[in-house]
């Protein structure tokens, strides 16, 4: 029973792991604070809550709504793309409502990949980039995941060896797990790759919203002349409005790519709770200062991170975007990896962080910090580092084998 062959394709989920043992010190007492999902724990807008109650009950919304989404909700993401891109979407054509981006992506996956097809995809990255391919019988070659022009260095050498040629190319930008930001001008070069090779360009823009400089916010791909032909762009409510288990997200940009999404999607699924598109529309109609006061709250913490970390001897640089730090493993326990360091936080600092390695094996000398404890709670994690940090090289020779300090 275990011999499924989809299931074959994918790897041990290794965040399960530093999972069960937070669990099994949580039973025991240990008060742990958790920074490894990046699961918001602020609240949803209050306008947004109070059109899902207003909406709820209602017979009509009872019944099975739309696949791609209702049509107002589809106009309201419209909207929010004119404003802050200027990017015209044709709500009918262009854009799919989705249950968060994640499924939209693996569907999309799904609808463009023949078994064998290869896709080039960042490493370290978001696990779905590269495993929603995998279970749709695909193949996927890895390019590094900053924006550099060593990035394009390797998608030439990937598209010169790679047989059959490579049939598309994802990104995310701010990066989850990297927190890597892109400008506009690597998106031209982008598109004219994907242009000059006849990729599709598959963006993952869920942490548009979650930025620290109020006069460089993240672009959109669709910003750039012609992306529209290539690219389909994926984006998310979880963030930015504190609704991540709402799941709604969307699919916007090529129209041929979206109606084989839809496709896809008319088979598997009836769309999101219309109570819960309704709601969707209000945040996306409504007034934006929640936004405002979310990117606040995630830039004191930030602040906060970095500052006590690095007091507790872990420095690493500050994230210009997304609700993550991205840090290299202190020197002395880098050879372990992330999984067993991650574990070994867990125990001797009650401090949980998502191992580096869930997000590919160039991932491996990193773990990922998230934004979703108050800044107290930020606070004492680094005090509980710090301990763990002055005392490892005593406590722990006889345990795991550290590198000497240079």
């Amino acid at each position: 029973m275990t011999d499924f062959h989809r299931i074959k394709r994918l790897p041990p989920y290794v965040f399960e792991q530093v999972n069960r043992i937070k669990a099994a010190a949580r039973n025991a007492g240990a008060d742990i604070i958790d920074l490894g999902m990046g699961n918001p724990d602020l609240a949803a807008p209050k306008h947004v809550i109070d059109k899902l109650v207003e909406t709820a009950g209602k017979p009509r919304t009872d019944r099975y709504s739309a696949s791609k989404g209702i049509a107002g909700l589809r106009r309201a993401q419209a909207g929010y793309y004119e404003r802050r891109f200027g990017v015209k979407l044709n709500p009918d054509t262009q854009v799919i409502a989705t249950l968060g981006s994640k499924e939209g992506f693996a569907n999309m996956a799904q609808a463009i990949t023949a078994p064998g097809d290869v896709v080039l995809v960042p490493n370290p990255s978001y696990p779905i980039h590269a495993f929603g391919f995998l279970m749709a019988g695909g193949v996927i070659r890895s390019v590094p995941a900053e924006p550099t022009a060593e990035m394009f260095r390797a998608l030439e050498r990937s598209v010169i060896h790679s047989i059959p040629k490579p049939i598309a190319l994802v990104t995310c930008y701010p990066a989850n797990p990297t927190a890597y930001t892109a400008s506009l001008d690597f998106y031209r070069d982008l598109v004219a790759f994907a242009k000059k090779h006849e990729l599709i360009l598959l963006s993952d823009l869920a942490y548009a919203e979650v930025y620290f400089d109020e006069n460089d916010p993240p672009p959109s791909v669709l910003q750039v002349p012609g992306a529209m032909d290539v690219t389909v762009e994926f984006t998310s409510l979880s963030k930015t409005f504190s609704m991540a288990g709402w799941r709604m997200g969307f699919a916007v940009g090529n129209e041929r790519l979206l109606a084989a999404l839809a496709r896809v999607k008319s088979y598997l699924d009836y769309g999101a709770f219309t109570p819960i598109q309704v709601a969707a529309t209000a945040a996306l109609n409504g007034p934006d200062d929640c936004i405002r006061e979310m990117r606040e709250t995630y830039r004191k913490r930030r602040d906060a991170l970095v500052d006590s970390f690095s007091k507790a001897g872990w420095d690493f640089p500050a994230p210009q975007a997304s609700m993550f730090a991205w840090v290299r493993i202190p020197e002395p326990f880098r050879e372990m990896g992330s999984l067993e360091f991650s574990k070994l936080l867990v125990e001797k600092a009650s401090v949980a962080v998502a191992p580096g390695i869930g997000f590919g094996e160039h991932g491996d000398e990193y773990v990922r910090i998230a934004l979703v404890e108050n800044e107290q709670r930020i606070r004492q994690a680094a005090r509980n580092v710090r301990r763990f940090l002055e005392t490892a090289e005593k406590t722990l020779h006889n345990v795991v084998p550290l590198a000497a300090r240079g």
